[in-house]
């Protein structure tokens, strides 16, 4: 099944995954402060707004074509070198992308800095689960995550802060740094694994043939759509219907940071002792926060409330990844790198329809009508998941 660690005691448990997360960290600040960075972006490659967002597209789906290809292609690869290699594309994309010259090129960087988003995390969570116990498994799947959470809390305004002053190509450079740091660390503290021999990309691919894989997926590419439904109108939300100025909306952002990386720290560890029916209680909790905000937008305390609130439930993510390490038998880095792939879903799924129910007039808060119903669509999912495997 998984490679066969070695030397797993000879560096601490805690470092390594420390070293893992620093990956994370990296991921989630261009990720996420890419988005704050567009006006600037825009204005230098001299294209409009609308255009502009494009980069975000392409990276997003650079994250949904290479989760699955290079999980698929270093199957062969032992996890340690793997990641190296991962982090080393990460660092070059993204210092490319500060010296994009033109538009056309940012495109193709972006998309290249996306290629391996969802395989490094889906094997860093592997190699973090394979050094606890079976009952810390989504602790430690959450310690890896928790780079990707605190860069909505740390990264993100650090990076906009430093494209405000310094310029946004800058904010490139110091991801590309992070990464190659990232790469450092791995090298010089992940276990000197060897690859499984018997590892084949065919082998990878029967994750596909399973159905509960697939419904894994389907949990959160639905149920995660609801929190970005909310997440990418909180700005115009806030604006419109709370009446604050701009300066507001980063606090507002910065809390739902705070909420998801609480939820990280808290649920993994109700996970360890009873998987799916936390994972069904972040579902019921998110369906529930999300119906709350348009009551909660006309209100600063309560939108604030709120952000943390919603923020709790990004938590399904960790919880997913070590319900994939269940379901996907030997095929353990395609699934796992698949859950991102299901997550960019979401990305889009969530703000399309939210944008939907804005374009047909129901105004700005109606996202959070739209974000409930998307998680009692993936609780629903989860309750069929839930009934084939007892059935089985």
């Amino acid at each position: 099944m998984a490679t066969a660690i070695a030397d797993r005691t000879q560096v601490p448990v805690g470092l390594i995954h420390v070293s893992l997360a620093v990956g994370g960290f990296a991921i989630g600040t261009t990720e996420f402060a890419t988005m704050s960075l567009l006006p600037d972006l825009a204005r230098d490659l001299r294209v409009d707004a609308p255009t502009a967002g494009h980069v975000i597209s392409a990276y997003a789906l650079g994250v949904v074509v290479g989760a699955p290809a290079l999980a698929v292609l270093g199957a062969t690869m032992a996890r340690r070198t793997l990641l190296i290699v991962l982090m080393a594309m990460f660092a070059f994309g993204n210092a490319m992308s500060a010296l994009a010259p033109s538009y056309g090129m940012m495109l193709l960087f972006r998309f290249l800095s996306g290629l391996p988003h969802g395989a490094y995390f889906g094997i860093a969570t592997l190699v973090a689960a394979s050094l606890v116990d079976q009952g810390r498994r989504t602790q430690a799947v959450a310690r890896v995550l928790l780079g990707l959470t605190v860069a909505t809390v740390v990264g993100v305004p650090v990076a906009n802060l430093l494209g405000q002053s310094v310029g946004w190509r800058a904010s490139f450079l110091v991801v590309a740094g992070l990464a190659a740091l990232t790469a450092t660390l791995v090298a010089l503290f992940a276990p000197r694994d060897r690859a499984d021999s018997s590892a084949s990309p065919l082998r990878e691919l029967t994750a596909l043939r399973r159905p509960q894989v697939w419904l894994t997926l389907g949990i959160g590419a639905i149920g995660f759509g609801g929190l970005f439904a909310v997440y990418t109108y909180l700005a115009d939300t806030m604006l419109a219907v709370t009446g604050v100025g701009p300066r507001t909306v980063p606090f507002a952002l910065m809390l739902f940071g705070v909420g998801m990386t609480a939820g990280n720290l808290i649920v993994p560890k109700l996970a360890d002792r009873a998987l799916l029916p936390t994972a069904a209680g972040l579902l019921a909790w998110s369906a529930v926060s999300l119906a709350l905000w348009p009551l909660a937008a006309p209100h600063l305390a309560t939108v604030m409330v709120a952000m943390v609130a919603i923020g709790i439930g990004g938590a399904l993510g960790t919880v997913l990844q070590t319900r994939l390490m269940d379901v996907a038998g030997d095929a353990q880095g395609l699934a796992a790198a698949l859950n991102h792939s299901a997550f960019n879903t979401a990305n889009a799924l969530g703000p399309w329809l939210g944008g939907l129910a804005i374009a047909a007039g129901y105004g700005w808060t109606s996202t959070g009508w739209v974000g409930a119903g998307l998680a009692l669509g993936g609780l629903s999912m989860l309750a069929v998941s839930w009934a084939v495997e007892r059935r089985g």
